[in-house]
């Protein structure tokens, strides 16, 4: 435990208006002198829709002043159909650069769309094994129905890039995995050579993201753990961030944002997330918060983490138990649907835009709020309590 910007990443602000209809009103000024305000008032009303006068504005029609200006609102037929004005999450001229993207199907994937719908430009580091795979899709048009933006666009990805957040730089790569055949053909792939290649190809960067984990033995409780296979936990799913901070801050441009994927196994326990990886997880929720001090006093980066509840990709299927963690959250989350990744992508553009300017240091919880849960209550034991239900679900 990587999508379609949807309309809930544009947040619409509506001043109030003197209204005692449904319909809506557009600002107009109007000044009032005292010699006409009887008059005024009444053909203000009347072009206004104003049926009964605010007592505290008939005060004003009989006090001796110079002049009263006030807002109303007016709007004719034909604009009531234009978009409202709002805060929209607006990335254009943005440069992401998203570690851990190999399928359609994931948050990676999800976070790319979502950048990209709000006008990013997307470069994507995929693992060394998996970049075949993924590039041949991506020419052969496999994703093509997956890479639909909202405005009937395809996503597209400028660049990508073989990525092995497991090495720092060519000396940390051990002699069997230089002479691996599925590392044959690509070159340039640690940490420190893509954060070059980047700045070769394009100078700087705005978005980081770090959408990648993997622990060896997730399937193993944590007693029956090998020391290999905890700290390959830790290396891969939390150190990889740090690594990518610490090569990319860097070029990337101030005021720029970094993003992690974390998960609630990190403070709670949940059999069978095993292999260190809840430990990964909690380590790389501390770091955010270490990150964003440092990141934040020396180079003006935020860095934030999501913690996404479940959700059907490849990669979680390999857990095991996915469709059971999914069914939990289903009967025990506040919110009883299923989480989507294009809820995550959403909440990451948001966080990666300036609408999130002074957030930083957080765990943004996007999990139907499964994380607010203390008991089950789809347990028997609460079977004779009146607990609400969603009846769609």
């Amino acid at each position: 435990m990587a999508a379609t910007l949807t309309s809930g990443t544009q947040m619409a602000v509506i001043k109030s208006c003197f209204s005692s209809s449904h319909k809506s009103f557009m600002p107009t000024r109007a000044s009032i002198s005292t010699e006409n305000q009887n008059s005024s008032w009444k053909s203000l009303a009347s072009s206004s829709r104003i049926v009964s006068m605010d007592p505290s504005l008939q005060s004003l029609a009989v006090r001796p002043v110079k002049s009263v200006k006030f807002v109303t609102r007016a709007m004719s037929v034909e604009n009531e159909n234009k978009p409202l004005p709002g805060l929209p999450v607006d990335l254009r001229g943005k440069r992401a650069f998203i570690a851990g993207v190999a399928d359609d199907n994931g948050y990676g994937w999800a976070i790319a769309k979502a950048l990209a719908a709000a006008g990013a430009e997307i470069l994507v580091g995929t693992w060394v094994p998996a970049l075949n795979i993924f590039e041949s899709s991506l020419r052969r048009g496999k994703f093509d129905e997956s890479r639909m933006l909202p405005d009937g666009s395809l996503m597209e990805i400028t660049k990508v890039y073989p990525l092995d957040a497991v090495f720092d730089n060519p000396d940390s790569v051990p002699e069997d995995v230089k002479t691996n055949k599925r590392y044959s053909g690509s070159s340039k792939w640690t940490v420190q050579e893509v954060a070059e290649s980047v700045k070769q190809d394009f100078g700087s960067i705005d978005i980081l993201v770090h959408s990648l984990a993997n622990g060896p033995e997730v399937s193993k409780p944590l007693l029956e753990t090998s020391r290999n296979g905890y700290l390959a936990a830790i290396s891969a799913s939390s150190y990889s961030f740090v690594s990518l901070l610490k090569h990319f801050v860097p070029i990337m441009n101030p005021g720029g944002a970094s993003i992690s994927l974390t998960y609630i196994a990190s403070e709670r326990i949940i059999p069978g997330y095993g292999g260190g990886m809840s430990s990964a997880k909690a380590a790389l929720e501390s770091d955010t918060r270490v990150l964003a001090f440092e990141a934040g006093r020396k180079h003006k980066i935020r860095v934030n983490t999501i913690s996404a509840g479940p959700l059907r990709s490849r990669a979680a299927k390999a857990i095991g138990f996915i469709d059971m963690m999914i069914d939990y959250s289903l009967e025990n989350a506040p919110l009883q649907k299923e989480l989507t990744a294009e809820e995550v992508g959403n909440v990451a553009a948001f966080l990666a835009s300036p609408l999130a300017s002074a957030v930083t240091g957080a765990v943004v919880y996007v999990d139907n709020g499964l994380n607010a849960m203390g008991v089950g209550v789809d347990s028997p034991i609460f079977e004779n309590l009146d607990i609400p239900k969603d009846k769609r679900s």
